[in-house]
């Protein structure tokens, strides 16, 4: 006799009743969903980039000049042993990643060779000729120097784009060193390729007010000092203005731990505060340098040089400069994300606009709506009641499948709707094979429940089978794929569990009742 546990019929109601509710969001809008009560579910399947528009970003990371600047760092380095150690030199440059150190004294060779080799591992070094050496990192920390680069730009460009308020969206590393953007239902594009086309690398550095006009635009001036224009001009025709900067007494922009945007006596400005470490090392410079100025620089421009009236001891302060409320706006959410440790250069972009996203909604929809309509007539005809009870199933697997993509809010992409559409005939695929082995007992002689029975446990291995297997090449290309291609593999893989556990579960269920029911000597499949 066939029989159906009490504890499988409660976890088919459960997950009938649980995919009912979670689903439902899906079939009202927003602003719908916005008038029902707080207690009801109202999370949407979000939509991906080709069915809502946004825009596609592909990034390559600079990593050619945090290389060089790790290179620059370990020259000062070199240069500050060679002062101690009184070696002179007469050439010291870096090109091609080589840096190549002259020494004056042959003499000093076998101190200098002795000097270098209490240096870090990752250092190379040969010498061309009794005078000459050439030094440069090695492929081991060429590779790591790059690859944490990358992995930093990832994370500084989520957080980059986090702060922007685009929802869900896809950042990923792909390959050495590019970034794979997707940002559905953005809106302005430009604005966020400004954003992530700057490094964002802040400082505070003081002002040295004894440098002439003439010494800056010579570049003749005395040691520790650089110069760095402003980020305005006066006007079009006019040169940036030129800054000496100190070079020691600086503050980094790593240091803040929040800026948003303001305002002071009417202008937009940028509030600032730095943690403990940096609220103590930025009171104890403006105590130091009174009356002087202190430089804000981002990436290499002076954007504000106000004067130090007072020590500033709190840890907090203001960015001014000529600034408009969007400038501010963004400057804080740059120095709120981070610096990037090298820039970025877009490779490739693409924009898919509403319109286009919302036809490709439209023709799955209707790709969806036709196969579920012709599925429904095809199971009725060649299975009468039997293709009933499979249609029922086929709702049933729909809403289930939707509410999973719902609750872990899967990204539902154009090739997502090609997994669903997929994932309506494979779930009365495995009612089709259960209906013809259960005609082939009929034909034996069987009783209709004696049939049903031995059907379903003779189709029961056939499904796992081939289901298992699709499964297995769904999550294979989950796993070697990218953007579409993924939101294809997730659909097609909840999609097969839910096929699986309709069709073994809930149209059996729905048999053995309709048999207890009505009890027919003859089954008309």
């Amino acid at each position: 006799m066939v029989q159906f546990k009490k504890w499988q019929t409660f976890i088919v109601i459960l997950f009938g009743i649980l995919g009912f509710i979670f689903s439902i969001p899906n079939f009202f809008k927003s602003e719908t969903l916005n008038n029902f009560p707080n207690f009801f579910p109202k999370k949407q399947i979000v939509l991906g980039l080709d069915l809502q528009g946004g825009s596609y970003l592909l990034l390559e990371v600079d990593t050619n000049s945090v290389i060089n600047d790790n290179l620059n760092n370990f020259m000062d380095e070199v240069r500050l042993m060679l002062r101690k150690n009184k070696i002179s030199y007469s050439r010291f440059n870096l090109e091609e990643k080589i840096i190549t150190l002259q020494i004056k004294n042959q003499n000093k060779k076998d101190l200098l060779e002795k000097k270098l080799k209490k240096f870090s591992n990752d250092i190379e070094y040969k010498f061309i000729d009794d005078n000459t050496l050439t030094l440069n990192f090695t492929d081991q920390k060429l590779f790591s120097i790059q690859d944490t680069a990358v992995l930093q730009s990832v994370e500084v460009v989520r957080r980059r784009v986090d702060e922007f308020g685009t929802k869900e969206p896809t950042i990923q590393r792909q390959g050495v060193k590019r970034i794979l953007l997707e940002l559905p239902g953005i809106t302005d594009p430009e604005r966020l390729k400004k954003l992530l086309g700057k490094t964002a690398k802040l400082s505070f550095q003081v002002v040295d007010e004894d440098i002439t006009s003439s010494e800056l635009k010579s570049g003749k001036h005395k040691p520790g000092i650089v110069v760095l224009p402003s980020d305005k001009l006066v006007d079009e025709n006019s040169e940036p203005i030129l800054y000496a900067i100190k070079k020691r007494d600086t503050i980094s922009g790593d240091l803040l731990i929040n800026a948003s945007p303001s305002l002071d006596r009417n202008s937009p400005v940028v509030s600032f505060q730095f943690n403990s470490k940096g609220g103590r090392k930025f009171g104890n410079i403006t105590k130091k340098y009174v009356g002087s100025r202190i430089a804000i620089i981002l990436d290499n421009k002076v954007i504000s040089a106000p004067n130090i009236r007072e020590p500033i001891t709190g840890g907090r302060g203001i960015i001014t400069g000529q600034f408009t409320f969007q400038e501010v706006t963004d400057l804080a959410m740059l120095l709120r994300a981070g610096a990037l440790p090298a820039p970025l250069n877009i490779l490739e972009e693409r924009s898919v606009g509403p319109s286009l996203g919302t036809d490709s909604i439209q023709s799955g929809k209707f790709a969806s709506i036709l196969g579920f309509i012709l599925i429904i007539i095809f199971m009725y005809l060649i299975y009468g009641t039997f293709g009933i009870f499979a249609n029922i199933a086929l709702i049933f697997n729909l809403l289930i499948l939707l509410s999973i993509l719902t609750l872990i809010q899967a990204t539902l992409t154009l090739p997502g709707i090609a997994g669903i559409v997929l994932t309506i005939g494979m779930a009365v695929d495995a009612n089709v094979l259960i209906f013809e082995r259960i005609k082939e007992e009929i034909k034996l002689g069987l009783s209709p429940i004696a049939s049903v029975d031995i059907g379903y446990k003779q189709a029961l291995k056939t499904i796992i089978d081939a289901n298992v297997t699709t499964l297995i090449a769904a999550v294979m290309l989950f796993g070697l794929g990218s953007g579409p291609v993924k939101g294809f593999a997730v659909t097609l893989s909840f999609g097969i569990i839910t096929s699986m556990f309709t069709a073994i579960m809930f149209t059996r269920i729905l048999i053995i009742i309709w048999l207890k029911k009505t009890n027919p000597k003859v089954i008309n499949l």
